[in-house]
């Protein structure tokens, strides 16, 4: 299944190339040139001779993850996160470290032996190691040096009603909705671009845009869903089950209001549900791609996902279907002059 490839391979950011070979095997039959750029974002360009608008498409294919630092006498690891991981979720979660993929668990003093004081505060970076089963610093350096990453363990499965878990749905979703995207022929040129290195400053979708000059862009993105037991109706980012959500704000980006409003109205008018993301807090592509060149009509349309950058998320894959059938519809309405820049 596509969603438990992408999900369970390995992509930190800037060392994307098992999930970007994954994608490319998907894409290379069935679009009409596929390469790569000097960051590692892999680009499928469809139907180039077709009139415009040309719309680049983008999902990053990079996850968070933790960077090895230092190696202790005793065979632990030190590790430091590379992008946004909160260390208070971290103690006992199992890692895959390195290229060849080590178990890890990542420990830290048992509650038994930390004194009262410790016992009420999070464990900060300090207090965390990554044990691979080493009895001594020479034994692990057979296998881990510091600049190797480690990622989550977690593995794809499909639980309650019709929900998915796994790590990195952030944003290997997105990736997912822009494959079964280009299975589909659209009278425009349409760029899909699969980047690297979002979760530590959307670093490859500038370069993307300013290469391909589109004319729109839409961001495919997973996004914070925070729905759960005595959580405010503010502060709610999204609703689980309610649908793709389009962004109107956010630390990077303030949307197109008449693309927004655009894609909005096309999900009404296709009985597709469609919501707002209603907190203004993190980013996207869009965020780098917006202020590409002259600046370019972007839009963001994100798939809910609770417990993000955490070690096991969870989506609904209603939402993840409904995403895919919202970015079938604008691009089928840009096709037929219903938006145009």
């Amino acid at each position: 299944m596509l969603l438990k490839r992408l999900t369970e391979a390995s992509g930190p950011s800037g060392f994307e190339d098992e999930v970007r070979q994954i994608i490319y095997d998907e894409v290379r039959g069935v679009a009409d040139r596929v390469y790569t750029d000097a960051l590692g974002t892999l680009i499928a360009e469809t139907n180039m001779g077709a009139r415009e608008p040309k719309v680049l498409l983008t999902a990053h294919m990079d996850e968070v993850s933790l960077m090895i630092v230092a190696i202790e006498e005793q065979g632990l690891l030190r590790f430091r996160p590379n992008g946004g991981v909160d260390p208070r979720i971290l103690v006992a979660k199992p890692v895959r470290v390195g290229a060849e993929r080590l178990v890890g668990v990542i420990g830290s003093r048992a509650v038994h032996l930390q004194k009262p004081e410790e016992r009420e505060q999070p464990h900060s970076l300090e207090q965390l190691f990554i044990d691979i089963g080493a009895s001594s610093r020479m034994e692990a350096e057979k296998y881990v040096q510091p600049g190797d990453f480690a990622v989550f363990a977690t593995e794809y499965e499909e639980i309650g009603e019709r929900r998915a878990k796994a790590k990195s749905f952030d944003d290997r979703v997105g990736c997912a909705v822009l494959i079964e995207t280009m299975k589909k022929r659209f009278e425009l040129p349409v760029i899909y671009a699969f980047t690297v290195q979002e979760e530590t400053g959307l670093r490859g979708a500038g370069p993307v845009a300013y290469r391909t000059e589109p004319d729109i862009a839409i961001a495919i993105e997973g996004t914070v869903c925070f729905d759960v037991v005595e959580t405010p109706s503010h502060g709610q980012s999204t609703i689980q089950g309610g649908g793709p959500a389009v962004s109107v704000v956010d630390a990077r980006t303030i949307a197109h209001t008449a693309f927004r409003e655009h894609i909005v109205r096309v999900g009404e008018e296709q009985g597709i549900p469609v919501q707002l993301r209603r907190t203004v807090g993190g980013a996207n592509d869009v965020g780098a791609i917006h202020l590409t060149g002259s600046g370019i009509v972007s839009a963001a349309i994100s798939v809910p996902t609770r417990y993000i950058h955490a070690p096991a998320q969870i989506i609904s894959l209603d939402d993840y279907e409904n995403t895919i059938r919202l970015l079938e519809a604008v691009l089928r309405s840009i096709e037929q002059g219903g938006f145009s820049v």
